[in-house]
């Protein structure tokens, strides 16, 4: 691997990054400026109108053979991972949603071994397994609640993420990534409608504050993350942008030790540290793998 070449994966691995860092804003967005008790609409609000704009300026349509890899990677992506992530929030507390989470760079790794016959970098097993310890620190305390169909939705989470990356990564498809993005996001948010209309209350007259918290879901939390996240996934190992998911729900906790006063303790950061240290040494061990055997999935602009 050539220094210009490192310096490139760096930089695709700083800006895929900003996606779970955009992620982890929208927690507190949620709270304090949404409407409470509407998962659904908030989920559907987020990515269908981003998609519609991203569908109608990337001027591609799929063409026949490519729709049905489209609608699984819509669902995979956007539409099940919303469904079941929102599932496991309202059953869970967010710690250990966000735990059980963070076993998704491990399934990665499986799918790729099973699949694809690749063994997983020793150095990639064992930090992606500190990071899961590192969550717990970060976010468990001894008082958590389990549940066990919570426990089930924050699983089943993690497989159709990883599924949908690994996928995204393995399948070829002409989309260039702006179309892709835009198609995901529609067809998702339309998978979300009939749960947003049928388990959602309607939504009370909003306010500006409501609005701007709308907004910022639409453009920055669903519009340019995940953009970045599917050029990502183009350019970097599956396992790499896998395991950048672990700085979500580290974002979230900064931002609500900086702008709530929410405590943090030593195990906490000793936590924060471990997920961070977990993170560089997954990237490191992904840096400059073998070319996949069925291509890269999706033409960058």
């Amino acid at each position: 691997m050539t220094a210009n070449t490192g310096i490139g994966q760096w930089r695709d691995v700083l800006l895929t990054a900003l996606t779970p860092v955009i992620w982890g804003s929208t927690y507190i967005v949620t709270t304090e400026l949404l409407p409470p008790d509407r998962p659904f609409t908030a989920a559907l609000l987020r990515v269908l109108p981003a998609g519609l704009l991203l569908v109608m300026m990337g001027g591609w349509r799929p063409r026949t053979g490519e729709w049905g890899k489209l609608l699984m990677l819509s669902a995979l992506n956007i539409g099940a991972f919303q469904a079941l992530l929102f599932v496991a929030a309202y059953r869970l507390p967010g710690g250990l949603a966000a735990v059980v989470g963070a076993c998704q760079p491990l399934l990665v790794m499986t799918l790729a071994w099973r699949l694809d016959s690749r063994r997983p970098a020793a150095m990639a097993l064992w930090a992606s397994l500190a990071g899961v310890a590192g969550m717990a620190l970060l976010l468990l305390s001894p008082g958590t609640r389990w549940d066990g169909l919570g426990m089930l939705a924050a699983f089943g989470g993690a497989v159709v993420m990883a599924c949908g990356t690994y996928l995204t990564r393995r399948w070829k498809l002409s989309a260039p990534v702006t179309a892709l993005t835009g198609w995901q996001l529609s067809l998702g948010g339309l998978m979300l409608l009939p749960l947003a209309l049928a388990i959602d209350p309607p939504l009370p007259r909003l306010g500006w504050a409501q609005f701007a918290g709308y907004g910022y879901l639409t453009l920055f939390g669903a519009l340019l993350a995940y953009l970045l996240w599917f050029r990502g996934i183009a350019r970097l190992s599956p396992v790499a942008v896998s395991s950048l998911g672990l700085l979500s729900p580290m974002t979230a906790v900064v931002l609500g030790w900086a702008l709530l006063g929410q405590a943090l303790s030593a195990q906490s950061l000793l936590g924060m540290a471990v997920v961070l240290g977990s993170v560089l040494a997954v990237q490191r061990s992904m840096m400059a793998p073998p070319a996949p055997k069925e291509g890269v999935a999706v033409r960058v602009n």
